[in-house]
């Protein structure tokens, strides 16, 4: 047992909290799509967190708005979201969650086949796009993109990751978003596919939703392109329940930077989970325990 555990677990007993059967703090952790970064992130997290002495189980589900869902009303303890969902279920929805971390950046993509005569988001029009996965994060950002470039009279499936690239590959639908780390292994191993740039949008969602959305780069040579994809780009956070113990909340932060290159999140913006990028959550409010442990760092 590591020593910031064996502390947790102190203040724990002192507090009057109960553990799980082995005497550590039982985590559930809600991570993501089959395929996707967060399912495959919250896999190596949740090795991370046994390693130090938690027995945490793993939820996989569509993602962000469920994860959030689930932290409100207790059953999850931690969990992946992207930002513009975080931002929503405190502010409008005034759900009890908070930030251990802003973690990296999600490049939107909007995908089409290789031969499509789309070219930009209001060639979506009449046509037929799955927005992502009921409960996803992708499908929060993707209806406001398709608004924001004044799509009108489309066809909306709500597929997740897998079932997208299918109907996209199978001539089901003309096109399907996804939000996540780049590159997305799922996409990574594809042929015949084009991501259309969406970076124009980005002024008209902050005018909007405000700064939950960020000028991004696809980078070229991901996905066989030979430019830079521009597009809409919105953070990732590692999120909990409110009432979660603030030395648990403290002691899963430390293990977080503690396991960063073993982690390997994606190449991205925060990638490389900087302690300073961390802390900019926005309206989401830092955990008190998540805070002590910046502070902590920062002196």
């Amino acid at each position: 047992m590591s020593r910031r555990v064996f502390l947790a677990l102190a203040a724990m007993g002192a507090a009057g909290c109960s553990t799980g059967g082995t005497g550590l703090p039982p985590l559930r952790l809600a991570t993501g799509l089959s395929g996707g970064p967060y399912e495959i992130l919250g896999d190596r997290f949740a090795a991370e967190l046994r390693r130090d002495g938690f027995t945490v189980e793993v939820f996989k589900t569509a993602a962000s708005v469920q994860n959030l869902t689930m932290l409100a009303d207790g059953r999850a303890d931690v969990g992946f979201s992207l930002a513009d969902s975080a931002d929503d279920a405190v502010r409008v929805r005034h759900q009890p969650v908070a930030a251990l971390a802003r973690m990296y950046m999600n490049y939107v993509h909007l995908v089409v086949r290789t031969d499509s005569d789309i070219s930009a988001a209001k060639h979506l029009t009449r046509r037929k796009v799955s927005i992502g996965a009921e409960g996803s994060g992708t499908a929060v950002t993707a209806v406001r993109v398709l608004d924001a470039a004044g799509v009108r009279d489309h066809v909306v499936f709500r597929l997740g990751l897998d079932v997208s690239i299918r109907a996209l590959d199978e001539g089901g639908i003309d096109a399907f978003f996804w939000s996540g780390g780049v590159p997305t292994p799922a996409l990574a191993s594809l042929s015949g596919i084009r991501i259309v740039p969406l970076e124009p949008l980005v002024p008209v969602l902050r005018r909007t939703y405000g700064p939950v959305y960020e000028h991004a780069a696809i980078p070229a040579g991901v996905y066989g392109g030979a430019k830079p994809v521009p597009t809409v780009g919105t953070p990732s956070y590692l999120v909990c329940r409110q009432a979660l113990s603030d030395d648990i909340a403290y002691t899963v932060t430390e293990t977080l930077f503690s396991a960063r290159d073993r982690l390997q999140a994606p190449s991205a913006p925060g990638g490389r989970l900087d302690k300073r990028y961390a802390i900019g959550t926005g309206v989401v409010p830092l955990h008190p325990g998540a805070a002590r442990y910046y502070r902590s760092v920062y002196g």
